[in-house]
């Protein structure tokens, strides 16, 4: 092989090399001559974003951005992997879940790239215990794994399971999955505790009998969909985790054993970088609470990623796809073993045979034809995940110390401190949500009011009583429901005329802002014609702050005397006489909207 010759000449030896404080400098001067007048220091603060937790994006992350060693993949502290060959060799375990006794359905799947299978039984929240034979006709269990999820019939249904592999013929060591006890979990679903002596019976049983069965999940989607930040998440899961832990070692188990019967169960949003963090941390921290109980080897966690609840929509529910493909990406960069992909009609019942071709399908796609497995850690040495998965950690560390110092999961639990943390967090969020601040496409942005209804059988009742359930839509869903049932009743929906004054040029932009928010409450917005003939009773004006000084308050009159009973003005709130309420980027959209239908009579 022929080397090329050093010529003694590199890659931009001419340029000096540039500081961050130059930098900082240049950014600064871009800010005040848009008319922000920002200190040199503070540039990089004015572009930061506030995440949850008390967390901030950088704009720019560098080789200053320190962080703890991550070490290497398979060794503690984890961060990088639970084994050295990768989260998954040959791609991760696709996951599908199942919560109707359908076995070609199930077949389908398992013929089709799913690899092991999650099964909600017991009660009327998915199959029957009885009915689990059924289920699984035709499943090869020694290469299909099962994990069930059971809630308070998980002594049964995990007898059953058992029994099953007996029957037919599945040998001891060959049995994988998890029988999915999860008395805490289950408790924050329902409000209801359940004993948990079967639980450390038959944790013992698998390990002395099912050395790849595992005994107990540490659900952890139960806080995420009751509005945990991802902080909260984690630190929830590894309190419970480590209320199992103590259980465990005082039936008997060593620490050893007992951390090899934990599997964890965490969302993936569509918010890439903090899902990829998020698992990160969560390695790194139960790590932590291993070697802290005197097994650090033993402390690589198992976890499996479901791509998150509450950012799938009802509405406009093909935009799902694109959320669970990137959720399901971050779940494979940020490591787990397993990945559920729910389909995009989860929100509306059960799926129906596209839906779960579509969710098998993405994990396919990322693992064949995007090769994500074949790279460990593919997102390790990113200064910015380094360092917010420190960052995460840390804060999802004091949270879980919050919750020890309430005397442990179970009794922050039963105080209501969890509930109420949860609650606060949640609440900050809705408000962003409200605003638009985070914007959820198809629903508070670019809502389509003559999309045709996707509908799905119901699906079973799932546990209540316990944390609440909440989505990203709810808000903006209450309202497209009240304009539905206006449409069902009259013929027609709530209307509001938007009247462009001037050009294109200093109207097209406000007159489409205004569109898209009355649009997002299920009011039609009406262009066309004069405010007469829309058949409206409100209206909007549209046009720029300069044509607003000349024409807003002679306009708005000019429309009261038409018929007008409420004037909205598109732009930030001004001296403007005529005008009832001023619609801008950032204002609180659900409020001007709710206050709105209930100006119209619609219920």
């Amino acid at each position: 092989m022929t080397l090329l010759p050093d010529d003694g000449l590199a890659l931009a030896a001419e340029f000096p090399d540039a500081t961050h404080e130059q930098w900082q400098r240049l950014v600064a001067g871009v800010l005040r001559r848009s008319g922000r007048e920002v200190p040199d220091d503070e540039a990089e603060d004015a572009l930061s974003t506030a995440l949850q937790d008390g967390l901030r994006a950088r704009p720019l992350y560098s080789a200053r951005d320190e962080a703890p060693e991550p070490g290497l993949p398979g060794f503690p502290p984890f961060v990088r992997g639970s084994r050295p060959q990768g989260a998954a060799v040959g791609g991760w375990d696709v996951r599908q879940r199942h919560a109707s006794a359908d076995p070609a359905s199930v077949l389908a799947d398992l013929e089709n790239g799913v690899t092991s299978l999650w099964l909600t039984v017991g009660g009327s929240a998915g199959i029957p215990v009885t009915a689990l034979d059924r289920a699984l006709d035709g499943v090869l269990l020694d290469l299909a794994p099962v994990v069930l999820e059971a809630g308070d019939a998980f002594e049964p249904a995990a007898r059953e399971l058992l029994r099953i592999h007996e029957e037919r013929g599945v040998a001891a060591d060959a049995a994988r999955g998890n029988l999915g006890a999860d008395p805490l979990g289950h408790e924050a679903r329902s409000g209801r505790p359940y004993d948990s002596g079967a639980v450390t019976e038959l944790a013992r049983l698998c390990a002395a009998r099912h050395p790849a069965l595992r005994a107990l999940t540490v659900d952890a989607l139960p806080y995420h969909e009751a509005g945990a930040s991802a902080a909260q998440e984690l630190g929830c899961s590894l309190a419970t985790g480590l209320a199992y832990l103590r259980e465990l070692t005082a039936a008997g188990l060593d620490t050893a054993q007992a951390l090899a019967q934990l599997e964890f169960r965490y969302a993936a949003t569509a918010d890439q970088f903090l899902t990829i963090a998020k698992l990160r941390a969560a390695r790194r921290l139960w790590a932590r609470v291993a070697e802290v109980c005197g097994a650090p080897r033993a402390g690589a966690q198992l976890q499996h990623a479901v791509t998150s609840p509450v950012m799938m929509t009802r509405r406009d529910p093909w935009v799902n796809m694109l959320r669970t493909t990137v959720a399901a990406l971050a779940a494979g960069v940020g490591g787990a073993e397993a990945v559920t992909v729910l389909p995009f009609d989860d929100a509306l019942g059960l799926p129906d045979a596209f839906a779960r071709r579509v969710a098998r399908n993405t994990s396919t796609i990322l693992i064949e034809e995007s090769h994500l497995s074949r790279v460990i850690d593919p997102a390790g040495g990113s200064w910015y995940v380094e360092r917010l998965t420190d960052e995460l950690a840390h804060a999802a560390w004091r949270f879980f110390q919050e919750i020890e110092r309430a005397g442990g999961q179970a009794a922050a639990l039963r105080s209501g401190a969890v509930g109420e943390r949860l609650a606060e967090t949640w609440a900050v969020r809705s408000a962003q949500l409200a605003k638009r601040r985070e914007p959820v496409t198809g629903v508070s942005e670019f809502p389509h009011l003559d999309e045709k209804p996707v509908a799905r059988e119901p699906a079973p009742p799932r546990p209540s009583g316990g944390l609440p359930r909440v989505r990203r839509d709810e808000a903006f869903e209450a309202l497209r429901a009240r304009s539905d049932a206006h449409l069902a009743a009259t013929g027609s929906r709530p209307r509001v005329h938007l009247a462009a004054l001037g050009p294109a040029a200093a109207h097209s932009s406000r007159l489409a802002f205004a569109a898209n928010l009355f649009q997002a409450g299920g009011i039609e917005a009406v262009t066309e014609g004069g405010f007469e003939e829309s058949g409206a009773r409100e209206v909007c004006l549209c046009s720029s702050d300069a044509l607003y000084a000349e024409q807003a308050e002679a306009t708005a009159a000019a429309l009261r005397e038409a018929g007008a009973e409420h004037v909205f003005l598109a732009g930030r709130p001004g001296p403007y006489a005529g005008v009832d309420t001023y619609v801008f980027a950032g204002c609180d959209a659900v409020a001007v909207l709710r206050a709105t239908l209930d100006r119209m009579g619609v219920s």
